[in-house]
Formats: structure tokens, C-alpha cells, sequence
């Protein structure tokens, strides 16, 4: 398994050893997790190294687990090794999604850029040209190589949604988390609370992989979480775990200022993906979903900044949204400026009611 150490890699290598497979995962750093059997071997590995795959694989393996394979390259190296990779499973992302008028994630900061995706998305929808100019154009890029394989090479491609779960380098959830462990008792969410962008627990890719790893073939397929709850349901299922109450204020349309009410989920309109595929081609039943996982999500977050700051704890969730998404004082000013517009005209406010800007 390539990126074995990873969020989602630790997952899997478990669910796989546990499912009687004998494993090898590899990493650059040859790390292990705690909650491996001593039956797991451990190698380090730099896939980008000349000749280090080809060396690691030796006679072959019966299935390549790929977590952090990435555009053409990488698709050329592992075809290149097909004839020592039974099948292989490897990581890819509903990004590479466009709407019908080629809208996508790659669109989303441009004047009506944001897609509007069927509900739910099947896997016949149009995706991104593939191209080495961002993440999603990439990450097509890197299918389309490996499906042209066809059955020298068996993959199935999994298509993740919003992946969540600990270890995460950009945990969405520190959004919630850290505003209540601040004593923060009021939010603003944009887009009236109602964006969604459909989750999927480390522990259901896990699944994923585990199912498709037994039964090869040419695919690809959705990952995502039994349900796909409201950004609105997500922050109150954070503050069930961590035992709080917040008072939500919602905005009706995008954010009104300074990235006020903008969250890690935040879409004008619903991003969910379509699990009838992965049902019917795997027998895929998920293991748990958004509420049930929060509890071990919340804790591992809240121990990761425990001594430390957000940015030094996730500093790959700074890099992705800066320093605005816990901007307490533009947030308060906000806050301020919309309670006296709502006593100057006596509209009620509070959790679940839309309101305009001040």
C-alpha cells in the first residue's frame, strides 16, 4: 500500500489486515500505526525514486492499494508495472466533477462559477479535462491513464468526497471545534446553512478499498458517507459531542464580508454523490456514518491543539484558507452590526433564520 501513514492509508492497511490479507505499507518515512497487528510489514518508500517501486514490488503483489497517486506520471508508472500488480485500487476525487455548463471546483471563485451538479452525481456525469494545471484536472488526468489500461491492468478508482476522520492535515471540522473550545457561542454560516458537500469517513474508504481489492476490475466509483447532512447539522452535531449549545445566524446568500459565515463546506448549491454504483458493483454497505464517527474525529482535533495553535497544529489547513477562517473580530463586528439592524427593525434572528447582510 502506497501512503500507508496517511489519514486514509492507516485506515486501510487496518480493514485489509484484518480481512486476512498480508500487507506491506509503505511511506516515505516507513512509519507504522499503533493499531496495526505486528503482522503488517513496514517499508519506506519514495515512489518518485527511479526504479524504488519496481524494487519494493519485487516478484509482485495481488493488489496495489494506491493512496497518493497524481496525474499522469504516476499513471504511467504503475501501467508500466502491470505485469506484476494483479489489480490495483487507487485513490481519486469528486472534484474532477463539472456541471453541464463546465462548472466545477476549479470554477468555484469566478463569477457564477460555482456548479450546479445534479443531486445525487452518478459517475456518467462530465468531469474536467484532464491536464497538469490544478488538482482536479490532474487527478482525471491520472484515471483516464489507468483506465486506457484496460485489462492489463484492473483498477477501480475511487472517487472521494469531503474525507474527514483523524489524522487529516485540513480536518474541516476544526472550523466547529475550535470555535467551541474558544467559548465561541454564536456563528454565522453563509448560503443560509444549507451547503452540502457530502462526507466520507476514513472508515467507509477503508471499506471501500477492502471490498474492491476482492473483487478486481475497471472502474470507477463514487466514495461518500450514507448521508450527505447540511453544514448547519454538521456544526450542531459538533457541539452534541463536545457537550455545548451555539446559537446559529444564518445568511441568506453567499458570504456578506470578509469571509464572514464562509466554512470549509461552504457551496451555494449541494455537491452529493450518488452510492448506487458502489452498492450494486461491490456489495458496499458503509460502517458508519457523519454523527456516529464524530466522537473520535472531535477528540483527535481537540488533542492536536492542545499547546499549540490551529495553524501550527494544521498548518495545511492555513495554506488552504488562511488566517480569515477564525477572524473572531471581523466575525463580532459582523455580529454587532446585524443585531442593531435586527432591533432597529424588529425582525427576529437566531439559529435557522436566514438574514441579509447589515
Amino acid at each position: 500500500m502506497l501512503g500507508a501513514t496517511g489519514q486514509i492509508g492507516r485506515a486501510a492497511v487496518r480493514a485489509l489486515a484484518e480481512d486476512g490479507w498480508e500487507v506491506t505499507a509503505a511511506s516515505r518515512g516507513g512509519g507504522r500505526d499503533a493499531s496495526w497487528g505486528a503482522d503488517v510489514r513496514t517499508v519506506a518508500l519514495d515512489r518518485d525514486e527511479e526504479g524504488a517501486l519496481a524494487a519494493a514490488l519485487g516478484d509482485g503483489c495481488d493488489v496495489l492499494v494506491d493512496m497518493v497517486a497524481y496525474g499522469g506520471g504516476h499513471a504511467a508508472q504503475l501501467t508500466g508495472l502491470a505485469g506484476r500488480i494483479g489489480s490495483a485500487v487507487v485513490i481519486s476525487s469528486g472534484a474532477v466533477y463539472v456541471d453541464d455548463g463546465g462548472r466545477g471546483f476549479d470554477t468555484q471563485d469566478e463569477p457564477d462559477g460555482a456548479a450546479r451538479y445534479p443531486v445525487p452525481i452518478p459517475e456518467t456525469q462530465p468531469t474536467v479535462a484532464p491536464g497538469d494545471a490544478t488538482y482536479a484536472t490532474r487527478k482525471i488526468q491520472l484515471e483516464r491513464g489507468l483506465l486506457a489500461a484496460g485489462a492489463s491492468l484492473p483498477v477501480t478508482l475511487l472517487r472521494a468526497g469531503a474525507v474527514h476522520g483523524p489524522y487529516c492535515r485540513g480536518p474541516r471540522e476544526l472550523y466547529f471545534v475550535k470555535r467551541a473550545l474558544d467559548g465561541r457561542r454564536r456563528r454565522v454560516l453563509a448560503h443560509g446553512g444549507t451547503s452540502r458537500f457530502h462526507p466520507v469517513h476514513v472508515s467507509n474508504l477503508a471499506e471501500l478499498i477492502r471490498l474492491a481489492a476482492l473483487r478486481p476490475g475497471s472502474r470507477v466509483l463514487n466514495a461518500g458517507d450514507p448521508e450527505a447532512p447540511t453544514v448547519a447539522e454538521m456544526g450542531a452535531a459538533v457541539d452534541a459531542v463536545l457537550g455545548v449549545e451555539t446559537e446559529t445566524v444564518t445568511v441568506d446568500g453567499p458570504p456578506p464580508e470578509d469571509g464572514v459565515g464562509l466554512t470549509p463546506w461552504s457551496a451555494p448549491h449541494p455537491i452529493v454523490y450518488d452510492m448506487a454504483a458502489a452498492e450494486r458493483e461491490l456489495g458496499y454497505r458503509p460502517v458508519t456514518g457523519y454523527t456516529a464517527s464524530l466522537p473520535g474525529t472531535v477528540e483527535w482535533i481537540a488533542s492536536e491543539l492542545r499547546g499549540s495553535t490551529w495553524s501550527q497544529a494544521f498548518p495545511a489547513m492555513r495554506r488552504s484558507y488562511g488566517e480569515a477562517l477564525f477572524d473572531y473580530a471581523a466575525e463580532d463586528a459582523w455580529l454587532e452590526r446585524y443585531d442593531r439592524r435586527v432591533r432597529e427593525s424588529g425582525t427576529p434572528g437566531g439559529s435557522g433564520r436566514p438574514a441579509g447582510g447589515p
